[in-house]
């Protein structure tokens, strides 16, 4: 085998392939986990400001209550970035609040994690039943939460229509950690494999050039 051709080989025919695969995986497995930073407390305490939501793609058919779910809603005016919100009611769900305790279908709703032990957070009360293809969504700080409850003046309860659902909060970190890993590591390999081609390519055309005899000096008579 010729001086670099073995490097060559390694590089092109064997780690650039594999280090392609391993990024574009890493970067498939990322789009369908998605990881996000918060940057506000509308979900304190489930999630606050610096804390990384995990997340899964899902289909508005997967969506159900207590879901906290990231959404965009152009009827609420947030066009360019995700919301983090927890699904309260979904189509056919009559969802009501007095000004002590929040009830679904006439049923008080225990609700564990939301701040200070307060479902209303001094909003007023209201009756609400949620459109079908829509869903009503609360954050679960009630106390400052830009929610369903203050968009009731756009004729649909202040819902949301399910196709607004992008994601699903996860506490399953492991796909998304697996996917950022896999593209950093595809990154390295494919680097090394440019490399390794390179160094080979190289070595191959300096000893090719050391193979070469010199020319034999001219005769003078």
């Amino acid at each position: 085998m010729r001086p670099g051709r073995g490097l060559r080989i390694a590089g092109w025919a064997v780690l650039v392939p594999l280090g392609v695969v391993m990024v574009v995986a890493g970067l498939v497995l990322r789009s369908a986990y998605p990881a996000h930073r918060i940057e506000s407390d509308a979900m304190h305490p489930t999630y606050g400001p610096g804390d990384t939501l995990y997340a899964e793609r899902i289909e508005p058919s997967e969506v159900r209550r207590g879901d906290v779910v990231l959404v965009r809603v152009p009827e609420w005016g947030i066009t360019e970035r995700l919301t983090v919100e927890r699904v309260i009611g979904v189509g056919g769900d009559r969802v009501t609040a007095d000004d002590r305790r929040l009830y679904v279908n006439g049923k008080p709703l225990g609700e564990p994690y939301v701040a200070g032990g307060d479902p209303i957070g001094g909003a007023p009360g209201f009756d609400v039943k949620v459109p079908e293809g829509r869903v009503f969504l609360l954050g679960d700080n009630r106390g400052n939460s830009l929610d369903s409850r203050y968009h009731q003046d756009l004729g649909t309860g202040g819902t949301a229509p399910v196709t607004a659902v992008r994601e699903r909060a996860t506490d399953r970190p492991g796909p998304a950690l697996a996917a950022l890993g896999g593209f950093f590591v595809g990154a390295v390999v494919l680097l090394i494999g440019f490399g390794l081609g390179l160094a080979g390519s190289l070595t191959g055309r300096s000893a090719r050039r050391r193979a070469v005899p010199p020319p034999p000096p001219y005769a003078v008579s």
